[in-house]
Formats: structure tokens, C-alpha cells, sequence
């Protein structure tokens, strides 16, 4: 195909980011090559130049130059296999027309990246089609290492109202962790800013948040606002503590680099806390020793939102993954015991 052409954005397919729309109409351009020809404005909604992120509402005129469809066409990934295909159906702990619920394991990535290949939540998501011609879509992100309650939109419906849900920070997600020690006092609120400092590898390796104190964060050059309610649900004297983390704010590793900061980093987590076995503050003593697993000791416990098709108010509860149910198991802490809701009257 050649020549300009102008799309009209139909209604299925509005409030989708640019990209992933431009992907599902040619799956065969890159997305490096989306990115260049929106730098280049080569790509024009409505006539004006945009960003690969900007979502798209009904009836926008779409410009694409005669290159976006002429790209090669990149190898198919490999077929996911009988075993990666029970692995991810066996996750799924709710189904309905619109959204599937995972809880997603630890250690396995959500979307592919550098070394990642192609086992990946997202790449497994063809196995979680259910009937249904198209595969579902990720509408948020979990941390490789973190576990626990992961949604897919089922339809472009589906996908664009839980997309302005989570942009509007109109879902409550609750987070359970373990870290060293016990903050003092039981409940309070995390406002560090965060800014990234680079990795050291070639593809970026490495790369971790650097919490700026609040009042230095409109003069920090790439600082974000990031807040964490934090509450203690039980302890082991001063040894660990199980906390409730609720992240006001959505910023990459917010919570890890949060806890690390106020001196109790999450049991397990080498990259911000350290791999020492004492608690000296500042962000170490991420490893307790004994009996508790090096594993990164966060899961995404709880996730209420409104459905987007039927209005319904949802919560969704993911149980502990093997490791943490085990350093529960060594504490005495039960999940039974805990709360729903430990923010509740924080509402």
C-alpha cells in the first residue's frame, strides 16, 4: 500500500493511545518506527503533531505517511507451549465478558524488554483469548518481581474504561509487604519525590529511583511528586514487620524506594535495600537470614474499581505467592487476620 492516507477514528476504537491503535491496525511497523515519525511529525491527528502516548477520540482524523505500512514484517514469536499455556490460565482468578483478573506470579515480567525474550505475561496473554478472536490487553503494569493482582481488558471497551480508571486514580490498590524492622509510627504517609538516575549497562541495566526530599522536588531536574500510605498489620518485635501499602501516586518502584528510604526496605528487595542482615536504616538490611527467602516480599493484595461495562464495584483479592505465605507461616502472621480494608478510615 502507498500514498498518504487519513483514518477516521471510529467509536471501538477511541481513548486508545496512538500507538498501540497504529499496532493493531499494522502489526507489522515497529514501534521505534512509530516513535521517529511522530518526532518527525510525520504522523498528525486532526492535523497537528503528537506524541506516540496521546490518545485518540472518536472521529479524529488519523495522517499516516506512505512509510507505516511498508515496514518488513518482524518473525513471529514462538508458539507458547502446552506448560507456559496451563501456567498462565492457572492464574486467573476472575472471568467475565469484559476483564480477566490474574495473580500474576513473582519473577515472571509483564510485557518483553531487554533479556526478557518472549515469556512474558503479555506474550502469554494468546493463551487467555477464551473463545474471544482478539487476545487481552494490559491496561497497568506490576514490577517483575512484585506478585499478585494483575487486569486485562477483554475488549476496546473494556480497555479504555479501566485506562481512565487507573489514570484518575479512581481504583484503591492495597499492597502487602514484608520489610526489615518496624517503622515507627505504625501508620503514616511517605512524600519523597522521585527521580531516575541511569543504569550502567548499554540497554540501561540498573537503572533505580532516587527519592528527593518533597520540598526540593519542584527544583529537581526530572523529579516526580510519589506518596505512600503506609500501615503496620503485625510484627516480629523488631525484627520484620507486615505492612499495608496503599501508593497514592503511581511512580515507577514507588513503594520499594519509599520503604528503603524511611529505613525499612521490603524483605528481599537487593536493589534498594541492600543484601545485608541488619537494619541499620537509610535503606538496608533487605535480607532477614534464617529461614526467609531472598525473594522480593511484595504483592499486589487487593485491587477495588468500578467495572467499566456494568457499574458494578469490584474487589479483587490476590492470595500470598508460595515464598511470602512461608515467611507468614515463620512469623505467626495469619491473612485471615487482616483487615479488608486497612485504610479505611483514611477514605
Amino acid at each position: 500500500m502507498s500514498g498518504i492516507q487519513q483514518i477516521i477514528v471510529d467509536v471501538e476504537e477511541a481513548d486508545q493511545r496512538l500507538d498501540r491503535w497504529l499496532r493493531r491496525r499494522y502489526p507489522q511497523v515497529p514501534q521505534g518506527r512509530i516513535e521517529r515519525m511522530c518526532r518527525k511529525g510525520e504522523i498528525r491527528v486532526d492535523g497537528g503533531r503528537v506524541k506516540p502516548a496521546t490518545r485518540l477520540g472518536a472521529g479524529q482524523v488519523v495522517r499516516l505517511p506512505p512509510m507505516a505500512v511498508d515496514a518488513p514484517i518482524p518473525t513471529a514469536p514462538p508458539a507458547i507451549s502446552e506448560a507456559d499455556a496451563a501456567l498462565i490460565r492457572g492464574c486467573v482468578i476472575w472471568r467475565d465478558d469484559d476483564i480477566i483478573a490474574l495473580n500474576k506470579p513473582p519473577g515472571l515480567p509483564v510485557q518483553g524488554g531487554s533479556g526478557q525474550g518472549h515469556r512474558h505475561v503479555d506474550a502469554l496473554a494468546d493463551a487467555l483469548r477464551f473463545g474471544r478472536p482478539d487476545k487481552p490487553r494490559l491496561v497497568h503494569r506490576l514490577d517483575r518481581d512484585t506478585s499478585g493482582l494483575l487486569l486485562l481488558a477483554r475488549t476496546p471497551h473494556a480497555a479504555a474504561g479501566l485506562a481512565r480508571a487507573f489514570q484518575a486514580r479512581a481504583t484503591r490498590k492495597i499492597y502487602w509487604a514484608a520489610v526489615a524492622g518496624a517503622p515507627s509510627p505504625r501508620a503514616g504517609t511517605v512524600r519523597f519525590g522521585l527521580v531516575k538516575a541511569p543504569g550502567h549497562g548499554a540497554g540501561g541495566e540498573g537503572e533505580k529511583m532516587l527519592c528527593v526530599p518533597p520540598a526540593e522536588v519542584p527544583s529537581t531536574e526530572g523529579a516526580k511528586r510519589a506518596v505512600t500510605d503506609y500501615r503496620v498489620i503485625d510484627a516480629a518485635a523488631t525484627r520484620a514487620a507486615w505492612v499495608a501499602l496503599m501508593p497514592v501516586t503511581g511512580r515507577t518502584h514507588q513503594l520499594r524506594a519509599h520503604m528503603a528510604a524511611i529505613g525499612h526496605p521490603i524483605v528481599g528487595d537487593g536493589k534498594y535495600g541492600g543484601n545485608r542482615q541488619e537494619n541499620l536504616g537509610e535503606g538496608w538490611g533487605a535480607q532477614l537470614g534464617g529461614g526467609v527467602s531472598r525473594k522480593l516480599h511484595l504483592h499486589a493484595r487487593s485491587l477495588t474499581l468500578t467495572h467499566p461495562i456494568s457499574g458494578e464495584r469490584l474487589t479483587l483479592t490476590a492470595e500470598l505467592p508460595e515464598h511470602m505465605a512461608r515467611t507468614w507461616a515463620l512469623f505467626g502472621w495469619r491473612p485471615d487476620d487482616a483487615p479488608a480494608d486497612p485504610f479505611e478510615d483514611a477514605r
